[in-house]
C-alpha cells in the first residue's frame, strides 16, 4: 500500500469531501492562493475555484462567525484557524455560539462545521505559535475535539468530522505533517473511539497526537526488557471513549498518561480521573502523568527540546510503577 504524509492525507480527505458534497467549502487566512500556512490546501483552489476556497481578512472572529451562520443554513464549512494559539481571538464564537446554538434551538438546527487548526511545539515557532490548548476546548460542552496522531487516522477522522452534524475542532500537530504511513486511496472514515496502536499485558500507556509515537518508542525499549506495553491512542477528546481505556487498564493494572500539553490542567488529568473512578480496584500502582512543565513554550531550540516530553520521560514514568 502507498504511504502518504499527514499533510497529503488531509489534502486527500478535503478533495474527497469537496467532490462528494457541493455544500462543502473552505475559508481561512491564506488558504486559497498560498494554500494555507501549513500547506494542506495547496491545490484546492485549482480544483474547486475561488467560490469554494476563499481567503479571508486576518479576522478569526469573522472566519468562525461565517462558518457558524453558513452551517445553520445547510452548508458544510471546513474553516482553518492557522495555529490553535489564535482561538483566543475567536473564543467567544466557539464557546458561546458554535457550542451552544444547537442546544439553545432545541435541536432544530444543525451546525455541521469543522474548524481545522494546528497545535504543538518542536519547530521553533515561539510561545505564541506552539501551544497545546486542546483541554480548553474539551471542557466546553457542545463541540467535538479530534486530535489524530498519524496520516491514516487524519484522513478517516477528517472525513468523519466533515459529515458530522455537530461542530468539530480538528487539531493537527505541526510536527506530524511530514510523517508518513500507509493510507488507502479509497474513502473511509474513522470513528471517534480510541485505537489500540499496540497490544500488551503489563502496562497501559494512553497518549494522543505527537506523544503516540513517543509512547511506541518507549514500548520498544520496554519490550527489550521483557515488558509488554499496550498503547492506547486517544484520538478524540470529546466525545471521550473511556471504555477502551478502562478495558486496557483492567488487563494491565498500571497506567501512564502522556500528552505534550502542560501537565497542570491537561486532558491527562481527565483521563486519570476517569480511570480512578471506574477502575480503581484494578490499579496495582498510582497513575503516572507525563507532559510539559507549566511554562510558555521556549523559542531557543535547546530550551524547546528540554521543554518537550519524550519517550524517555514516558519510559521513566513506566519503570517507576513496574
Amino acid at each position: 500500500m502507498r504511504k502518504l504524509s499527514m499533510r497529503q492525507a488531509i489534502n486527500e480527505a478535503l478533495h474527497i469531501a469537496f467532490n462528494s458534497d457541493s455544500n462543502v467549502f473552505s475559508i481561512g487566512e491564506d488558504i486559497a492562493v498560498y494554500g494555507g500556512q501549513l500547506r494542506c490546501s495547496y491545490d484546492l483552489i485549482e480544483h474547486f475555484g475561488p467560490e469554494r476556497i476563499m481567503d479571508t481578512p486576518i479576522s478569526e472572529n469573522a472566519i468562525i462567525g461565517t462558518a457558524i451562520g453558513s452551517s445553520m443554513l445547510g452548508l458544510r464549512p471546513v474553516v482553518e484557524i492557522s495555529y490553535i494559539d489564535f482561538i483566543g481571538v475567536c473564543f467567544d464564537q466557539i464557546m458561546n455560539q458554535a457550542a451552544k446554538l444547537r442546544y439553545m434551538y432545541g435541536g432544530r438546527v444543525s451546525l455541521p462545521l469543522v474548524i481545522r487548526t494546528q497545535g504543538g511545539a518542536g519547530l521553533g515557532n515561539g510561545a505564541q505559535h506552539s501551544q497545546s490548548l486542546e483541554a480548553l476546548l474539551a471542557h466546553i460542552p457542545g463541540i467535538r475535539v479530534v486530535i489524530p496522531s498519524n496520516a491514516y487516522d487524519a484522513k478517516g477522522l477528517l472525513l468523519h468530522a466533515i459529515r458530522d452534524n455537530n461542530p468539530v475542532v480538528f487539531i493537527e500537530h505541526k510536527g506530524l505533517y511530514k510523517r508518513k504511513c500507509e493510507v488507502p486511496e479509497e474513502p473511509y472514515e474513522c470513528d471517534y473511539t480510541c485505537d489500540i496502536k499496540k497490544e500488551g499485558k503489563d502496562i497501559t500507556i494512553a497518549a494522543y497526537s505527537s506523544m503516540v509515537d513517543q509512547a511506541l518508542k518507549a514500548a520498544e525499549t520496554l519490550k527489550e526488557e521483557g515488558i509488554e506495553a499496550e498503547i492506547v491512542d486517544v484520538r478524540c477528546l470529546e466525545p471521550f471513549d473511556a471504555d477502551t481505556i478502562i478495558k486496557s487498564v483492567k488487563k494491565t493494572g498500571r497506567v501512564v498518561v502522556a500528552h505534550e500539553a502542560c501537565v497542570k490542567g491537561g486532558f491527562g488529568a481527565e483521563i486519570a480521573s476517569v480511570i480512578q473512578e471506574k477502575a480503581f480496584d484494578y490499579l496495582k500502582k498510582p497513575i503516572k502523568r507525563v507532559g510539559a512543565p507549566n511554562v510558555p513554550v521556549p523559542f531557543a531550540p535547546v530550551l524547546e527540546d528540554a521543554y518537550l516530553p519524550n519517550s524517555q520521560d514516558i519510559l521513566k514514568a513506566a519503570k517507576s510503577i513496574l
